[in-house]
């Protein structure tokens, strides 16, 4: 299992009772590849598995972001309806997976988290972050997709529906402060002192009675569950991945160049 954590991509390793996993493209501000999904499952799968660990934490390498989305260039291969839907599905079953993780889980984030990055930080139990640290889901002005139902649900249980749609319909980047005040983000620090600060949250965690912390993740993630939608948002993906928009903004992102829309 181990073995399909560790990659050069990601960065596993045990604390004594923490689990870390680290996304490793720094110079690609860690954008997420298939095999970075796979290995964020995998951990979730050992995280469960081993009785030791108490505790789970995400992170991003070389301080510049926590995950800056999906890697865009592997959408060049989206050909028809199923490429974007199967997608969505596999973006939601590793979502769904970290979301069951029964040990509580800490995004810690510096820098951006963006698209895909955000979907991951806002599974997580909490989220910890410096005040150069910005999120959100840009894809109304980048890329032309979608949200899928699991991750605008977990934003709109975070925020609320009204400041969901503002970030999803602006395409911004919140910036740490506002994040904070929302609800985003539960506590800011210096960038010297994240590591730290996330630790020491970790242990006060970790004190406390397993199966208590255990059951009250659980029934916060009944409760959320139940309040979702059981409505396919199949028809939505293909209508935003199969467009010409979408195209378009794919070219534009890996052209470096600012999108032309047309709404088809």
């Amino acid at each position: 299992m181990e073995d399909r954590v560790s990659a050069p991509e990601t960065i596993w390793r045990i604390d004594g009772p923490f689990a870390i996993l680290t996304f490793n493209r720094p110079e690609a501000r860690n954008a997420m590849t298939w095999a970075m999904y796979d290995a964020l499952v995998a951990a979730c799968e050992q995280v469960d598995a081993d009785p030791q660990i108490r505790l789970f934490i995400l992170r991003g390498a070389g301080g510049r972001a926590f995950a800056s989305g999906t890697d865009i260039s592997q959408f060049q291969a989206f050909r028809e309806p199923k490429d974007a839907i199967d997608y969505e599905k596999k973006i939601s079953a590793v979502l769904g997976r970290l979301e069951r993780v029964v040990k509580p889980t800490i995004a810690q984030i510096e820098g951006v988290a963006a698209g895909a990055g955000c979907g991951i930080a806002i599974t997580c139990d909490l989220r910890v972050a410096t005040p150069e640290s910005t999120i959100g889901i840009p894809i109304a002005r980048t890329l032309g997709n979608c949200a899928s139902t699991g991750t605008f649900g977990r934003l709109v249980d975070l925020v609320g529906p009204a400041r969901a749609k503002e970030m999803l319909f602006t395409g911004r980047l919140v910036p740490a402060a506002e994040a904070t005040a929302i609800g985003l983000f539960n506590r800011v620090v210096s960038k010297e002192a994240i590591e730290q600060e996330v630790l020491t949250l970790a242990r006060e965690i970790a004190a406390n009675a397993p199966l208590t912390i255990r059951a009250t993740k659980e029934m916060t993630r009944r409760i959320l569950a139940a309040r979702r939608p059981t409505e396919s948002d199949a028809d939505l993906v293909e209508m935003c991945y199969m467009s010409g928009d979408f195209k378009e903004g794919v070219a534009a992102f890996l052209g470096k160049r600012r999108p032309q829309w047309t709404g088809s």
